[in-house]
């Protein structure tokens, strides 16, 4: 919004021309973010405190220590969305294609979850896997095709191959089930790691650090060239997002850190894993997100390789899964768990940027 006011005043004054610049505005939305995060955080979570009157809040498979979390408020993830999408408004280019999508699909996925915490509130389960599976598919097919029916001088359907440049697999239509799978699946995956305080914002900030820096490559027509990396045109804007993202995941973690004040809920995970699978899809990076999101998929992974142990042979790989609970139940204490896969995250995230270069 203030793009549009104030990148005009640039022809009279040269103050305004700043607003041109991405760099500017992605550490402006960064900073709105936080301090938006900070500002509203404080009465949402007494008012979802007063809402919940207490109610449980805490999944059935968790290690019985959870247990002491009990009245802590759930749906924070109401927070980051504010703080994401008012900012984005904010500083970013709304003519841009791609930033609508990231929006859409952070707020489509967002109020999927909130559904899903109310229901949870109400009847104490939440909604079936049916449902929220089939509902995931459905806005994440909607919103792609936004994406894909764009003139071929501005998107391609093909897919990037890491490590190598001026490899594309041109996909076709085949396109949209595979960016589908994509998406749902970082979704899913982020809402299975939040389970410890902390645990699942903080990989957020390092993913939305690494999809800050290659949006901002891939949409900079001379930085791809140099690094031989496919140029997206206009996702350049798509970092003023990732600014926003990264301010409203620090802004929550500030209540979230042990001992947390509030949950995310679906309301969180759902929205940012949609996010951060987005992110992967536009900036042409899907075979970098098990990297930059390794954490997740190790977690979704246990989780997979937990029931398929179960069901074809009647014995657990872990003692309970996801992973971090397996942690929790051989003694490590919560803090150390997430602090270490925070620093795994880390690892990953700065290893995936080391692909655009190794090419």
């Amino acid at each position: 919004m203030l793009y549009h006011f104030l990148v005009p005043l640039a022809t009279e004054h040269i103050l305004f021309n700043v607003f041109r610049y991405l760099t500017f505005r992605s550490f402006m939305a960064l900073i709105t973010a936080l301090v938006l995060s900070l500002l509203i955080g404080p009465p949402l979570i007494r008012r979802l405190r007063r809402a919940q009157h207490g109610g449980e809040t805490i999944r059935e498979d968790t290690p019985e220590r959870h247990r002491t979390k009990r009245g802590t408020p759930t749906m924070g993830g109401v927070l980051i969305l504010v703080a994401i999408l008012a900012t984005t408004l904010l500083w970013a280019n709304l003519r841009n294609r791609y930033v609508w999508v990231a929006m859409l699909a952070t707020a489509g996925f967002g109020l999927l979850g909130v559904w899903d915490d109310l229901t949870k509130l109400r009847r104490r389960r939440g909604l079936s896997m049916r449902v929220k599976l089939g509902a995931q598919l459905l806005l994440a097919f909607l919103l792609l095709q936004i994406v894909f029916w764009q003139p071929p001088a501005t998107w391609l359907p093909v897919l990037a191959i890491p490590f190598f440049k001026g490899w594309l697999i041109n996909l076709g239509w085949l396109w949209i089930p595979f960016a589908m799978l994509v998406v749902v699946g970082a979704s899913n995956a982020v809402n299975l790691t939040d389970g410890l305080d902390g645990l699942a914002i903080g990989p957020v900030i390092m993913a939305g650090g690494a999809f800050g820096v290659i949006a901002y490559l891939t949409g900079n027509f001379r930085a791809a060239d140099y690094l031989k990396i496919l140029n997206v045109k206009g996702a350049g804007e798509l970092t003023v997002f990732c600014g926003a993202l990264i301010g409203a995941a620090i802004g929550f973690l500030w209540f979230n850190c042990h001992p947390a004040e509030v949950f995310m809920g679906d309301a969180g995970s759902l929205a940012l894993g949609g996010a951060i699978g987005t992110l992967a899809v536009l900036t042409k990076a899907e075979l970098l997100l098990p990297l930059i999101g390794g954490l997740y998929v190790v977690e979704a992974a246990s989780v997979i390789l937990q029931v398929a142990s179960f069901k074809l042979t009647g014995r657990r790989v872990f003692r309970m899964a996801p992973l971090h609970h397996h942690y929790e139940l051989s003694g490590w204490a919560e803090p150390k768990i997430v602090v270490r896969f925070w620093i795994v995250s880390f690892a990953l995230a700065l290893l995936a940027l080391t692909t655009l270069k190794l090419r």
